[in-house]
């Protein structure tokens, strides 16, 4: 049966959770997603730089506690826990600003599951017109070049990294399914204009808006 991203897109599970950090309001964007493989093996999938090359980004640097990483062209931080084979967090350094980055693993009956916990300050500007999404949709096209990379471990780049699929029927049907999914989050987390902030996002990653997030 073939593989289909926008299927995927609503596998994941996603939740919006309003919370403090450093004493100031933050929103916690978490996406929940179950791979059929084992607790060992996707957590060597998600530490080891030849392997998350292949689903996310080439990452250099020092993969330990204490050390620091740089995504290729993204982001780049601190490791703050390391806790094999169950948990790590980092930093997330990236344009001048700092967010925080949690995955947890844990062992269920259909393989694995991962919980990817992305916390933000409050941007006053920036979240009521996009919401979590702006973060949440990004994390979901990396979950689903991990659910790729699962499949096909030796494969050296997903079908999604082809620079003609960002803009495929596919794709654009991919970021109206996780931009709505998010919006629903936001709201069920009291968000006012999630929806009209869904299709910000939405739009963003289709193409159909201005440069500037």
């Amino acid at each position: 049966m073939p593989f289909d991203a926008v299927e995927y897109a609503g596998a994941i599970v996603r939740t919006v959770k309003s919370v403090e950090r450093d004493g100031k309001p933050a929103k916690a964007v978490i996406a929940t997603a179950t791979y059929a493989t084992t607790l060992d093996d996707l957590w060597d999938a998600v530490t080891t730089p030849a392997r998350i090359k292949r689903w996310f980004l080439p990452v250099s640097g020092e993969l330990k506690l204490g050390g620091r990483y740089q995504l290729e062209g993204n982001a780049g931080g601190t490791i703050t826990a390391c806790e094999p084979p169950h948990a790590f967090a980092t930093t997330w350094e990236m344009h001048g600003q700092v967010s925080w980055l949690e995955v947890r693993l844990s062992a269920v009956n259909t393989g694995a599951m991962l919980e990817l916990t992305h916390t933000a300050i409050v941007d006053d500007a920036f979240w009521p017109k996009y919401g979590p999404g702006a973060v949440g949709v990004g994390w979901d096209l990396g979950l689903l070049g991990l659910q790729r990379h699962i499949e096909s471990p030796t494969t050296e780049r997903p079908p999604e990294a082809d620079s003609t699929w960002p803009t495929s029927p596919e794709a654009l049907r991919f970021y109206r399914e996780a931009s709505t999914a998010w919006g629903k989050a936001a709201a069920a987390d009291g968000m006012d204009n999630a929806m009209e902030a869904a299709e910000n996002t939405r739009q963003f990653y289709s193409g159909e808006a201005p440069p500037g997030m």
